[in-house]
């Protein structure tokens, strides 16, 4: 059985960026469990333990989704953060830019994945970049520097192309998740390969 998920990868330059973000993070709570940087990707379809049939079906979703939809650009946002104040469950980063077209085409794969009998989380879909989880309350000045962090106006960074999506094994580990690509499909790569159509 595969974890997996599918997910919009980033470039270097905006991991860099989340890189000293993270290390922000970390010195501010000191007890957040922080991403590493080469992780961080955007979530748009969580698929849970699927046999190899399923991954099938779950590749060819994604390429149908990506099928005549345009590369577009987003930017990392301002600091958010998943539950209470006192007691945060994530601490992510926010999208810029380009985001119509990202939930578009989340849309799209979401009724792509659901035609193939996927059964998807029915909360609506947040995009965000996750930089660290945490499992305990926070102190008073962990919520003061938490704060001022939340404050600051978004990291000056160039936007990043998106021009593909990754179908995405996840394996779970005392270290932490790693992911491997299963299927790499750019957006706009043709449902059928050349050969392929019938006569």
């Amino acid at each position: 059985m595969t974890r997996a998920f599918i997910a919009v990868d980033l470039d270097s330059a905006t991991r860099d960026i989340l890189a000293r973000l993270t290390r922000r993070v970390a010195r501010a709570l000191p007890t957040a469990r922080v991403v590493t940087p080469d992780s961080i990707h955007v979530t748009l379809a969580f698929l849970g333990e699927l046999d190899d049939q399923r991954v099938e079906d779950a590749i060819a979703a994604t390429r149908e989704a990506a099928a005549g939809v345009a590369p577009f650009w987003l930017a990392p946002g301002r600091i958010g953060v998943f539950g209470p104040d006192q007691a945060p469950r994530v601490v992510w980063v926010g999208i810029e830019g380009q985001t119509g077209r990202l939930h578009a085409l989340q849309r799209r794969l979401s009724h792509a994945l659901d035609a193939r009998g996927f059964t998807l989380d029915s909360k609506p879909f947040e995009p965000h970049l996750t930089l660290a989880r945490l499992s305990t309350r926070l102190d008073e000045p962990s919520m003061l520097r938490l704060r001022q962090l939340r404050s600051e106006p978004p990291p000056r960074a160039e936007s990043w192309k998106v021009d593909g999506l990754r179908v995405m094994r996840s394996d779970l580990s005392r270290a932490g998740a790693r992911y491997t690509p299963l299927s790499i499909i750019p957006l706009g790569a043709p449902l059928q390969e050349p050969g392929d159509a019938s006569i």
